[in-house]
Parts: structure tokens; C-alpha cells; sequence
């Protein structure tokens, strides 16, 4: 297993799956494969606090949505769980204790007011809020006594105070921290839960990782993760800190200017392979300078060594710009399959599979988003309201002689086809005189409730011969 490349990806059930944690998912998924490795799920759950019912079911279901299969995790087979950190507190008991043993962590008593009134002191003075090192050298007496007293206490690592460290990051190369900036890191908290630093580092050995392919965010940990490989006498993984994803004003990608959660995009119409490709460029530079990937091909182009430094911008007319081609692009009956579900919420059902196709094949040549499909389709399910301006081009003379010369011969065809509509439009021009504006407007308005759309053909043949009928006669004054 040693020299065997193993990635994981670790999100903790808080919530939705952020399009930066889909980011991240598939960075470790596409450098799996790319070198033939292993890709890791695990749930970070020790945080309960934040933890939200249903989130690991939501989470597993987008990973399957958007094809990133992993190797080992809940549900699957694999030889390091369980891939619960809940369920793995007994594990980093053990290292707790050995850490308290060698001297690198210690017991803190402070409570949150003494932690409050600490903070509110250094920002009073200009300072970086971070813990004091209060309970760093207590001496046995008093911290029996604090047991004895059954204090509550939280169990930190001792970083060192002077001089600096050193390491390298992939995507960042050499990167340096003075200890005095980092911060006595809580490593158990007061209800016996490890904190993501602990449990993380813990877990990365035993499990075997080989690279940590993480968020940005995470760069000012590194020198307590690393601090505590040394301490058990590991050697650390890798690391790869990916940049941050941002917002048109450059601030970090937030919930507070739009949506966030894979699940919303999904909601609003976007493809799944639209959002793997998007964000597969938020950060990454393709060799070949190319826009679109199939997953297979990003599996095959993807490199670390071409990430970013700099942030990306989450932009969403390009997103848009990106998912209208795909829908233009990809097979018609795939697409078909995609929008049946908003045609279902929004109530319209069409049982001729190949009117469905017809007009999911119209629509999506003028949308980008999948959830606008039932408003172009909408005029086809829905009684058409008429304007005083539509009124006026209906009621004219010629348009009122149209629509009784297409009621009469719609009614006496054998059938209503292509066929047959475009000879009716030859003969409305040959017979009554009455040609362009005057002609295709009219029957589309008095059809369709719009002056453009689809074509006539198109339109009465998805609405049918019965339909047409009715609305001509309902164009009539």
C-alpha cells in the first residue's frame, strides 16, 4: 500500500454539497483514475452540533448524479473503515492519549467565558485572537484538581512557540508559518468528540493517503496537521490546497449572492455534466486550452500540476452559456429524460413520446436552463390569454377569413400532417390573397398566444387536430 496513490474526499454533513466541495470531490476522483488510484469517501461527522438529518443521504445520491464513484466509503467495500468518524472515536482515544503522554497536548480548563473575556482583552489591544496558552503549564496538583472538581475541559495540541515551519504544498510550492501564528488547536472537545484536526490526521495515515487535495481554507492548518504527523513519528501525505472559488466582486462564493448547492443548479436545470465540466475549469487549465470534457476525458487530461494559484470566478452567464450547449449537443432522448421531471412538477403530460421529443427538441435550441422548458411548452398545455394589441392583428378582416378557411378544410382532410399544413399555407396564399405578415403571424398567434415560435407544421402537430380546431374557432370573434 505504501506506494499506492490514495486520495479521499471528506465533507461533513452540514448541509447541501457546495459547488466547491463538488469541486474538490472531483479533483480527488479525476486524480485516482488519471494514475490509476484508489478515491476515498469519508464522513466527517464529529461535529454534532452542525450535523443535518438526511445530508449524507443527499450527499451520496449527488456524488452517484454526477457519475463520481468511489472506491471505498459507507456502503462499500473497503479494508480501512469504518469510514464514519463517529464511529471511529475508540481510534483517536489512543492517539489522545499518546499525544498526552509525549508532552504534545494538554488539558484545558478554561470555560467560554474565560475563553470570551480572553478574546475581547486581545482585541482590545489590536491583537490576533487566538488562545493564550493558560493551561499549558499546569501543574499536576491543579490539574487534579480540576478533575476532582469533574471541570469540564477540552484537550489542546502544544505548538511550539518560536521559530517557524516550513513545507511544501503542490499547488502553493514552498510555504512558511511562524509558530507564534498558530494556535494551541482544540483536539477533543468537552463532549469526547474530536475535532476535524485530530480526527483527520488520525484517519489520513491509517487509512494510507497519499494526497490531501483540499480547499484553500485549509492552508493555515497545515502546520498543526503536520506538527502532529511528527509528534506520532508518521510521515505526512502530500498536501494540495485548490484556490478559492469567488463571487463577480471577488469575495469568497457565498450563499448570501446566490446559490451554492449542487442541488439547487440541478433543481434550476443545469446537467450534471455541464456542473462537472464548469467546475473542472474553476481552477484547472486544460493542456489543449478545450471547453468541453466528457468525464472519461478529463479522467485523461486532468494533471495537479496545472491548478491555479488564484481564485476563480463562479461565473454564472458562462455556466449558463455552457449548460445551452449541452442541451443543444447531446443526444435528444438523454435531454428528453432530463426535462420529463419539470414537465411532471409543472403538471403537463404528453402521452405521443414523439410530440414530447418534438418539443423538447424546439426548446432547447432556445433555453439554457432546463427548468424554462415548461414556460416554452407552457402555451401548448395552458388556455392562451389574448392582449388588445394580439386582439387587433386576430380580429382583422383577412386574418377572421384565415382562420374560417383552415377550420373548414382541417375539418374535411382525412388526416392533419406536415403535408397537408404546408399545402394549406400554399393555397391561404393562392386562394385568399393573403401572404407574409398577414399570414404566418395570424395562425401563430391564434395557435401558439405568440407572433414567433415554433413552426406551423411543429405546432399543430403537437397540439394535434382537435386542439387546432378549437383555437381557431376560439380566434374567431
Amino acid at each position: 500500500m505504501s506506494n499506492e496513490i490514495r486520495v479521499r474526499f471528506a465533507p461533513s454533513p452540514t448541509g447541501y454539497l457546495h459547488v466547491g466541495s463538488l469541486r474538490t470531490a472531483l479533483y480527488n476522483y479525476l486524480y485516482a483514475r488519471k494514475v490509476g488510484g484508489k478515491f476515498i469517501l469519508r464522513i466527517e461527522d464529529t461535529d454534532r452540533t452542525r450535523y443535518v438529518d438526511g445530508a449524507v443521504e443527499n450527499l451520496l445520491s449527488t456524488l452517484e448524479a454526477m457519475g463520481l464513484e468511489f472506491d471505498e466509503g459507507p456502503g462499500e467495500k473497503g479494508d480501512f473503515g469504518p469510514y464514519f468518524q463517529s464511529e471511529r472515536t475508540e481510534i483517536y482515544n489512543k492517539y489522545v492519549k499518546e499525544l498526552l503522554e509525549k508532552g504534545k497536548a494538554y488539558k484545558c480548563f478554561c470555560t467560554s467565558d474565560d475563553l470570551n473575556k480572553m478574546r475581547d482583552e486581545q482585541k482590545a489591544k489590536g491583537m490576533d485572537t487566538k488562545y493564550n496558552g493558560h493551561c499549558r503549564n499546569l501543574s499536576k496538583s491543579e490539574i487534579n484538581e480540576h478533575l476532582t472538581n469533574k471541570d469540564s475541559f477540552v484537550i489542546r495540541l502544544k505548538i511550539p512557540q518560536d521559530g517557524e515551519i516550513t513545507f511544501f504544498d503542490v499547488v502553493r510550492e514552498k510555504v512558511t508559518f511562524p509558530w507564534d501564528m498558530v494556535d494551541d488547536q482544540v483536539l477533543v472537545k468537552s463532549d469526547g468528540f474530536p475535532t476535524y484536526h485530530l480526527a483527520n490526521v488520525v484517519d489520513d495515515h491509517l487509512m494510507g493517503i497519499s494526497h490531501v487535495i483540499r480547499g484553500e481554507e485549509w492552508l493555515s492548518s497545515v502546520p498543526k496537521h503536520l506538527f502532529l504527523y511528527e509528534a506520532f513519528g508518521w510521515k505526512p501525505p502530500k498536501m494540495c490546497h485548490l484556490p478559492l472559488l469567488l463571487n463577480p466582486d471577488k469575495s469568497k462564493l457565498s450563499k448570501r449572492q446566490g446559490d451554492v448547492a449542487v442541488e439547487d443548479f440541478i433543481n434550476k436545470g443545469y446537467l450534471s455534466e455541464t456542473l462537472l465540466n464548469f467546475v473542472a475549469l474553476l481552477g484547472w487549465h486544460a493542456p489543449d486550452n478545450e471547453e468541453f470534457y466528457t468525464l472519461p476525458e478529463l479522467e485523461k487530461a486532468f494533471s495537479l500540476k496545472r491548478i491555479n494559484k488564484s481564485g476563480s470566478v463562479f461565473d454564472v452567464e458562462k455556466l449558463n452559456w455552457m449548460n445551452g450547449q449541452y442541451l443543444r449537443n447531446t443526444d435528444l432522448k438523454i435531454i428528453g429524460e432530463y426535462a420529463r421531471t419539470f414537465f411532471n412538477k409543472a403538471g403537463y403530460n404528453i402521452p405521443n413520446e414523439k410530440h414530447y421529443l418534438e418539443l423538447v427538441d424546439i426548446a432547447r435550441n432556445r433555453i439554457n436552463k432546463l427548468d424554462e422548458v415548461t414556460e416554452f411548452a407552457k402555451p401548448f398545455f395552458s388556455e392562451l390569454n389574448f392582449s388588445e394589441e394580439d386582439k387587433l392583428i386576430l380580429e382583422t378582416e383577412s386574418s377572421q377569413t384565415l382562420f374560417k378557411f383552415w377550420i373548414k378544410n382541417i375539418e374535411e382532410a382525412p388526416v392533419l400532417n406536415e403535408e397537408i399544413v404546408n399545402e394549406l399555407l400554399k393555397r391561404s396564399a393562392q386562394e385568399l390573397g393573403i401572404k407574409g405578415k398577414n399570414l404566418y403571424p395570424p395562425l401563430r398567434l391564434a395557435l401558439y398566444g405568440s407572433e414567433h415560435g415554433p413552426e406551423l407544421p411543429t405546432i399543430m402537430d403537437i397540439l394535434e387536430r382537435g386542439k387546432v380546431v378549437d383555437r381557431f374557432k376560439n380566434a374567431l370573434k
